[in-house]
């Protein structure tokens, strides 16, 4: 039987800011993509990264955040040049996004200014929000690529600023953490662990052999028992305990 290669891709985008105004996306524009590839839940060395020539100066919060100049991308190519790459490279593959929405709004956006008539990013892919996964997953708590880094103790060491692809690398093992599933539950001892359970086992079973010693309630105490289920009817109006099944050694 032939085996089928399940191949996904995880996304990240950086962008010269946020349109406080309008909707995000209309306005700002992505300066860099970085894809990772996955493979049968196998991250491949093969990926997709470009920085973008935006034509447009970045704004000074998107710049603290990333740390990328328009003097840096001055020389890079615009969105159009690397158009059919980027296609290429997501066509047919699940797309995998933290807070997808506002990264596809970026990339259609884009797509929008090409005067070609282009398929949206959602017509290409199925695409997987990381974000919305975490949020059924761990309701209540903070679910950013950080939160959940730390929550699955993947390094971040590398993470002083935002990086599309250092944040694709970090999410795709997020991902990766958030999908696994046991299929089996096995322990496995060193040879001197096995010989400690062994003779304890030994010792509980040479002690279960001897004579349990029972001791039972006094009539005292069965006396006062009877007097507690009494109570808990009249109080509660029902007694589970009160039944005369249970209680007919208490009630003899």
């Amino acid at each position: 039987m032939k085996k089928i290669n399940i191949r996904q891709v995880v996304l990240d985008t950086e962008t010269t800011g946020m349109n406080l105004y309008y909707p995000y996306y209309v306005g700002h524009r992505i300066i860099e993509i970085g894809i990772i590839e996955i493979i049968n839940r196998n991250i491949t060395k093969n990926y997709f990264h470009t920085y973008i020539n935006p034509q447009k100066n970045i704004s000074k919060e998107a710049y603290n955040i990333h740390g990328i100049s328009n003097k840096f991308l001055s020389k890079k190519p615009i969105f159009s040049d690397i158009l059919d790459n980027f296609l290429r490279f997501i066509k047919g593959a699940e797309l995998i996004i933290h807070n997808a929405q506002f990264d596809i709004n970026f990339l259609n956006y884009e797509l929008s200014l090409i005067k070609k008539k282009l398929p949206k990013i959602e017509d290409l892919c199925i695409i997987k929000d990381t974000l919305k996964m975490a949020r059924n997953i761990f309701p209540g708590k903070r679910n950013s690529l950080n939160s959940l880094c730390s929550r699955f103790n993947i390094d971040t060491s590398k993470r002083n600023l935002h990086g599309a692809l250092l944040d694709a690398k970090l999410l795709a093992h997020v991902f990766l953490f958030m999908t696994t599933k046991q299929k089996s539950f096995q322990l496995k001892f060193s040879k001197e662990q096995n010989n400690i359970l062994n003779n304890e086992f030994k010792f509980l079973y040479k002690n279960l052999k001897k004579k349990l010693l029972v001791i039972k309630a006094s009539d005292k105490e069965l006396k006062l028992h009877k007097l507690k289920l009494h109570l808990i009817k009249k109080t509660c109006g029902f007694s589970l305990w009160h039944n005369k099944k249970i209680n007919k050694s208490i009630d003899d």
